[in-house]
């Protein structure tokens, strides 16, 4: 069991960091290792959450020799399947790697990561005994990437793939999704997505 904050304590977790993405509006860079506020991505969300999870992980199919020399004890995995089938093969793909029976996914693109929110999403999930996801819900917007997922949820993740059916939502709601409720009233973007965000989002944080 992991600890977190001092009162909690859930079952053993790995982060997995997607960053398989083509940030087609932002000319191809690799968003993990850009820096969005004071900290490039990666150290950003691998410093807030390694003392919680068992291994420390990323999604990706480039700039492995950068992440290690970042992180040396950082591991990673590309996708089963080469191209660009979006967060779904990622997490998929995970279950090939991991030796955890939870995952805690999160996108290499958020820009805030709340307090306790392993545990809180562990709560959330136990809430129902056949929940097999539940996700991080920010100011009453669902961040569908942003999730813990269980090993259970491997045959449905393969079934919506086979159909070629990518959408994160429709695959949840099969799975008995629980959502954890976070508000942060300071919080404009959830997640960069252009070169304007980017900006709009330096600019917002020093107001």
């Amino acid at each position: 069991m992991n600890k977190n904050d001092k009162d909690a304590t859930y079952p053993t977790t790995d982060l997995v960091i997607l960053a398989g993405g083509q940030a087609r509006r932002m000319n191809g860079i690799n968003k993990l290792l850009h820096q969005f506020d004071d900290e490039i991505q990666l150290l950003k969300i691998y410093q807030q959450l390694k003392s919680r999870v068992n291994q420390v992980w990323i999604n990706s199919h480039r700039d492995h020799t950068i992440y290690q020399r970042l992180i040396p004890s950082i591991q990673y995995f590309q996708d089963d399947e080469a191209g660009f089938h979006g967060p779904l093969m990622g997490m998929k793909s995970a279950w090939s790697h991991v030796s955890a029976d939870y995952v805690l996914f999160v996108p290499c693109d958020v820009t805030y990561i709340p307090n306790k929110v392993i545990s809180r999403l562990h709560r959330a999930m136990q809430k129902n005994a056949a929940c097999e996801v539940a996700v991080v819900e920010i100011n009453n917007k669902a961040l569908f990437p942003f999730c813990l997922l269980r090993r259970s949820s491997l045959s449905k993740i393969s079934e919506h793939l086979r159909l070629n059916q990518r959408s994160l939502k429709l695959c949840f709601q099969e799975m008995h999704m629980q959502m954890a409720r976070f508000k942060n009233r300071a919080l404009f973007f959830h997640s960069i997505n252009s070169f304007e965000e980017l900006q709009q989002h330096r600019q917002l944080s020093y107001l």
